[in-house]
């Protein structure tokens, strides 16, 4: 991958004449904004990615790493969605196998909270809405904790299995970012945008950012001309919007939501992850993290308005610890916290009341500045980056430049180093190498 002092050698200081043409800018270096430049560049087109902090420096690298359907998304009636998610954790597994992975979840069954036939039958309707895939169908275990390796109170002798994927995040990101580069875009972290106007002579954006390195005492300043303008700023997208067009109104309004989780020493053994089920109707995971740790997570508090710094509070850690507590013969306490980690959820406002029922799903908006062509994103989840991506870059290409004959081509890719020579799975690829290099 270039690196943005490389890729800024692609650009001109403002104080020459020489101004760069893109077909698009995408301001914000997450999982969606990294998924549209790296779509968008695949199909030819010109693209600059521009992020103010380090690539998935924010939320995309703050989620609790999974890919999966959402289970309990389907008490809120979020079947279309549940679909869309399960379909695409199957090809993002495909796509990616070497950073997907599938992992099997245990549900302990508690009386005092779902019935067994509403798990049943949720259980059901994700193994129907999730086809055949990489995935094994659940199943219903009576002594559910020989299953789980005995780490389970006596009272959870009953549960239920069935299986999701697990990734890295961050590492995701960058991927998305690697190969949007080798596709032709610039890539530069680091980079915040200054200012967006209309240049009338041409009809395009003026658009000017700072890019200051680590190793700079300050800030240089750039200015390029784009087509389209893309808003993938997550949380900020209506901040971004208000802080460089006069008079906006949004169409869509955001719910910020923190999650919180705490990372100790290793919990039980297995490979296997648990999701608990709280006395106030929300789910906490807690899963097998980088081999002697153990991951919990999540939290939901409902934020007013972005702060400056997401940390975890003492109220979150005493909610986590609490979950485990129940569940688990072996009890923790915050001293055994090794590590935390909090972000913010940019979730589409559908009106809900608690933040747990908020739509994970996302809206795309298309709005006329000045009579140009300015895209925004809200809401959405990891698992479901790259359709989103895809959808971002169809109207651009067919609505808005009318070059219908650029077509979608991320379903069936391979993410950078997914190409695992023919094998099936990363378990099989590193089997196969070992016995190919039996003498390293």
């Amino acid at each position: 991958m270039l690196s943005t002092a490389d890729n800024l050698k692609k650009l001109t200081p403002t104080s020459d004449e020489y101004i760069e043409y893109f077909d698009m800018v995408v301001v914000g270096g997450g999982i969606n904004g990294s998924g549209i430049a790296r779509d968008a560049a695949g199909r030819g087109l010109k693209v600059l990615l521009l992020e103010r902090g380090d690539w998935a420096s924010s939320t995309s690298s703050a989620s609790t790493k999974l890919i999966h359907g959402g289970l309990r998304y389907l008490e809120n009636y979020e079947f279309s969605l549940v679909k869309s998610a399960l379909h695409e954790r199957e090809l993002l597994y495909l796509s990616a196998p070497h950073m997907i992975f599938p992992l099997k979840f245990v549900l302990p069954y508690n009386k005092q909270q779902r019935p067994r036939w509403m798990i049943r039958l949720g259980l059901f309707l994700y193994d129907y809405l999730g086809g055949v895939g990489t995935s094994k169908s659940s199943f219903e275990k009576s002594g559910a904790i020989s299953l789980a390796g005995h780490p389970l109170a006596e009272q959870f002798r009953h549960g239920f299995v069935y299986t999701d994927c697990m990734t890295d995040d961050s590492r995701l990101v960058i991927s998305n970012v690697i190969d949007a580069c080798e596709r032709g875009a610039v890539t530069l972290a680091r980079s915040e945008l200054k200012t967006v106007s209309k240049d009338s002579d041409n009809n395009l954006w003026d658009i000017s950012f700072n890019t200051k390195l680590p190793w700079q005492k300050r800030a240089k300043k750039y200015k390029v001309k784009a087509k389209i303008f893309v808003n993938a700023a997550g949380s900020y997208v209506n901040d971004l919007f208000h802080s460089v067009f006069d008079d906006f109104k949004p169409n869509h309004n955001m719910r910020l939501v923190k999650g919180s989780h705490i990372i100790i020493p290793k919990l039980y053994n297995g490979s296997h992850a648990y999701i608990l089920q709280n006395d106030d109707g929300r789910i906490v995971f807690a899963i097998p993290y980088q081999k002697d740790f153990t991951l919990i997570g999540t939290t939901d508090v409902l934020l007013s308005k972005n702060p400056k710094e997401v940390k975890i509070s003492e109220k979150e850690k005493d909610y986590l610890c609490t979950v485990i507590n129940k569940y688990f013969v072996n009890n923790i306490t915050k001293s055994d916290i090794i590590w935390s980690y909090s972000g913010i959820r940019p979730l589409l406002d559908d009106g809900s009341d608690k933040a747990s029922a908020v739509t994970r799903d996302y809206k795309i908006d298309v709005v006329y500045v000045k009579e140009l062509p300015a895209v925004s994103i809200y809401g959405g989840k990891i698992t479901t980056f790259r359709k989103l991506s895809e959808k971002v870059v169809n109207i651009i290409t067919d609505d808005i430049l009318n070059k219908s004959d650029m077509k979608a081509w991320t379903a069936y890719a391979k993410m950078i180093g997914g190409d695992l020579s023919g094998a099936a799975n990363f378990d099989l690829f590193l089997t196969t190498l070992k016995r190919e290099f039996y003498w390293l």
